[in-house]
């Protein structure tokens, strides 16, 4: 399928844009963060004074009476995969660009720092279904794929279901991978699968989000349609109480998600429409390496 002018120009510009970013902001943040992060296992050896003892082998041990230690080297190379909500709800945006075109930014951004570094790179795109996935490579050719799948996929309305595409992901990404998890989360049931997955992986929310989706402007008589589900309401946004409540409503909502991914050890990257994440990215890598 031939790819339009017009996107290949964005592509491009992304392209230059986050490069230029990671280089300028957080290149060595990203790799002091999450480069050799893990570790795998090398052999066995005998044990010498002076080695930590949490490294004895009790089997090997006891079947040869003699202490043995596991010996482990640090994993230098890290896969980084991208699993992104890209249904319905993701094309609202009003201020400078649709929810999901700021997932495909960030993943770029996220995509680039990861190829500088010799990382694998994969990709997952769902909404109520799976609709893509790319299995991690290396290379700036296949990261630039996956921002092109990430800009160029359009579906029809379809819903989301968060579960469905993090038990798929378990399914086919069997080793430890950092995993970072970009949707707008309208939906709420999934603190079980998001747990699960985090016992085995590395993974990071980004909650997606819309300055008119926290505080609605008092404009009036406005139709709102659920891109989802195709049904419109009117509501009257010059009434004060009215948007209190939204307002209310919308923080409770966030507070709740950030709860219950602090109950499961999961962080957080909330990204908005309306400024830059850079900040926000920078802020989550110096917590990161305090941390570590």
């Amino acid at each position: 399928m031939m790819i339009p002018q017009e996107l290949i120009k964005k592509i491009k510009q992304i392209q230059i844009y986050t490069s230029r970013m990671v280089d300028a902001s957080f290149a060595g943040q990203y790799e002091s963060v999450f480069k050799g992060r893990g570790m795998q296992f090398d052999e066995v050896r005998e044990y010498a004074p002076g080695d930590d003892i949490r490294t004895i082998d009790w089997n090997v041990t006891a079947r040869t009476g003699k202490a043995y230690i596991k010996r482990f080297v640090e994993e230098r190379e890290m896969t980084v995969m991208f699993v992104v909500d890209l249904s319905a709800s993701g094309d609202f945006g009003t201020v400078n660009k649709a929810k999901n075109e700021l997932a495909a930014e960030f993943c770029a951004a996220l995509a680039f720092a990861a190829a500088k570094n010799n990382d694998k790179v994969g990709l997952l795109i769902f909404t109520d279904q799976i609709e893509l996935y790319i299995p991690a490579k290396k290379g700036i050719s296949h990261m630039l794929r996956l921002i092109r799948e990430l800009m160029y996929f359009k579906m029809p309305k379809r819903k989301t279901n968060i579960p469905h595409a993090l038990d798929y992901l378990a399914k086919v990404v069997r080793k430890k991978a950092t995993v970072f998890l970009v949707s707008d989360f309208i939906e709420t049931d999934f603190k079980k699968s998001l747990s699960s997955l985090n016992k085995r992986h590395d993974v990071i929310a980004v909650p997606v989000r819309d300055r008119a989706e926290i505080t609605l402007p008092g404009i009036g008589l406005v139709e709102f349609t659920d891109a989802e589900t195709g049904e419109i309401i009117l509501v009257d946004t010059s009434s004060r109480k009215f948007r209190n409540q939204y307002s209310n409503t919308t923080a409770k909502r966030f507070d709740e998600l950030k709860n219950m991914l602090r109950t499961i050890n999961v962080d957080c990257i909330s990204i908005n429409t309306d400024k830059s994440y850079i900040h926000d990215l920078v802020r989550f890598f110096h917590m990161r390496h305090k941390r570590y």
